[in-house]
């Protein structure tokens, strides 16, 4: 196995190039999502460096560029809010048991790939995603109505969307001018101008224009500005614990883990979309964790594959990890020697990019379909966007899931159900019937009921296939037929103990089609073949019928 997933350097001008061009659309992205968190603009960058490097060398997608991402940047918002919290006059131990969340968050991760669960995140049904991703891009709409006028932006989304009459009613001018400046551009350019949002991406045009805007014609500006921002590479940092908050800890690090997996799974599909290749879940799983964990030790923000940067990688020509290994070396590279430039940035700039980021995040083709869209999933979709909003982003996907286990369930009992049939006049039988078969279950007079179960027998059915067999009273012997039943379980075959033990005691005769050696061994395990008479157990289904015509005479 390659240490690096698809490193070659056949495409080395393109992966250069793709690099660069997702370096430029990740540097505004990176700084807003940094300012957004709460733990600073540097600490986006340092995110996006990380990350990008160590997910592209260790990671499963050669394509893919990773990054701090709006759903990544939503929970590590509220775990920075939250210890800092914790420790008003010691923020920094607080900030530090953030990372420290950050780094638990990478080793799982990495965990998940080696337990190569990477496939079961796969299974994750679209509503479900469609609820989360649209919850995410709701949530940052709601965060980023202040910053884009000029005040300091909400912890929840629940508190933003009550004080958003307050900010709209109490808003900074300067601020409001730019962040609608911003609006415009990254609303605009790509509509209107699309070939200059080639060349230049329209969310870095709203950084340079904001930023020589209040440079150069609103000097004396009261507008929220970045300040001074760290330049070169930051110290590590050993992780911080506290016993009693472990437990809070942990649980803090599963939700990134668990975010950071689906987003980049749900990425990884992209770029095997775009780029007629297929990703490895485990390894990108691997690659993804190692590089949060780097990134916990240096103060940068967690991340994951990112959709936006990754198109624009593929399309302007990278391959390969080169070029999302590159992306995080151009940013290095502006970090440290330009950083210093990026003090003058609005923060309502970078609250009209994050906007954008987050109406693109909205999953609007789900809801232009909703009119032929199943009623299940729609139910999903708004359970699992609301809960997403309101509640916790991962209880809602766990919500989500359970909802949508039900609903498979419910389908699949159903089909169980479509593939019993009950045979009493076999020239009309849904089950396929030899001739001999036949003339027997004739000369039975209706006496005999053949009830035929197909497919496999789970839970679920249980109980259903007792009830139909409960609709018929008029039979002297009953055969219940398993010859066509792959696998059966354990609540099945208590459920058809309680249907021979009852038939035998109304003084009716029983004979079984046990059929397949593995639904045999599973009905001797169980007692279930106990409970018949001596020689009412039959391997075929034609002999079944015969000691039931002879034992009724």
């Amino acid at each position: 196995m390659k240490i690096i997933n698809g490193l070659h350097f056949n495409n080395l001008q393109g992966d250069i190039y793709g690099g660069l061009t997702a370096a430029v659309v990740a540097l505004p992205l990176a700084l807003a999502m940094g300012v957004s968190s709460g733990a600073g603009p540097i600490a986006g960058i340092y995110g996006a460096i990380f990350v990008g490097f160590f997910a592209a060398l260790f990671g499963g997608t050669p394509a893919q560029v990773s990054g701090p991402t709006g759903p990544m940047t939503v929970v590590m918002a509220m775990i920075f809010t939250h210890y800092t919290a914790m420790f008003p006059n010691d923020p920094a131990h607080g900030a530090a048991l953030a990372f420290t969340v950050v780094i638990l968050g990478g080793l799982f991760q990495i965990g998940f790939g080696l337990l190569r669960i990477g496939k079961f995140i796969e299974l994750v049904p679209h509503p479900v995603v469609s609820g989360f991703m649209s919850g995410i891009g709701v949530i940052i709409i709601l965060l980023q109505i202040g910053p884009l006028v000029g005040h300091d932006s909400p912890s929840k989304p629940l508190i933003a969307a009550q004080q958003a009459s307050h900010f709209l009613t109490n808003i900074q001018p300067d601020a409001a001018y730019l962040g609608l400046l911003a609006l415009v551009i990254v609303y605009g350019i790509p509509s209107f101008l699309p070939k200059v949002n080639k060349l230049l991406p329209s969310p870095l045009i709203a950084l340079i224009v904001g930023t020589l805007a209040i440079m150069l014609i609103m000097p004396e500006s009261q507008a929220p500005i970045l300040g001074e921002i760290p330049t070169g590479l930051p110290d590590p940092q050993m992780p911080a614990f506290e016993f009693n908050l472990l437990p809070d800890m942990i649980k803090s690090a599963l939700t990134l883990a668990a975010l950071g997996s689906i987003d980049s799974l749900l990425t990884s599909l992209v770029a095997d979309n775009i780029t007629r290749t297929y990703h490895k879940s485990d390894r990108e799983l691997i690659g993804q964790g190692i590089g949060n964990t780097i990134a916990g030790i240096f103060g940068g923000l967690p991340g994951a594959g990112a959709t936006m940067r990754t198109v624009v990688n593929v399309k302007a020509g990278g391959k390969t990890p080169i070029s999302g290994a590159l992306h995080a070396l151009f940013l290095l590279a502006i970090v440290l020697g330009a950083g210093g430039l990026a003090s003058n940035i609005p923060k309502a700039v970078l609250a009209g990019i994050l906007i954008k980021v987050g109406t693109d995040i909205i999953d609007w083709d789900y809801l232009k379909r909703l009119k032929t869209a199943p009623r299940a999933g729609i139910a999903m979709m708004v359970v699992v966007l609301l809960m997403t909003v309101f509640v916790d982003l991962i209880i809602a996907v766990a919500v989500g899931m359970a909802m949508a286990s039900m609903v498979f369930m419910k389908r699949m009992v159903d089909l169980q159900l479509e593939s019993i049939h009950a045979v009493r006049d076999p020239d009309q039988s849904e089950t396929p019937l030899t001739p001999e078969e036949k003339a027997l279950m004739k000369q039975a007079n209706g006496r005999v009921l053949l009830y035929h179960l197909g497919g496999p027998m789970s839970f679920g059915a249980a109980k259903g296939m007792a009830r139909q067999l409960a609709q018929f009273d008029q039979y002297d012997a009953l055969i219940l037929d398993l010859s066509d039943v792959p696998t059966i379980d354990f609540t099945s075959c208590r459920a058809l103990e309680d249907m021979i033990t009852g038939t035998q005691g109304s003084g009716r005769q029983v004979f079984i089609v046990s059929g397949r050696q593995k639904v045999r061994e599973m009905l001797r395990k169980q007692g279930v073949l106990k409970c018949l008479k001596d020689g009412h157990e039959h391997q075929q289904r034609l002999s079944a019928i015969q000691q039931a015509v002879e034992k009724l005479g």
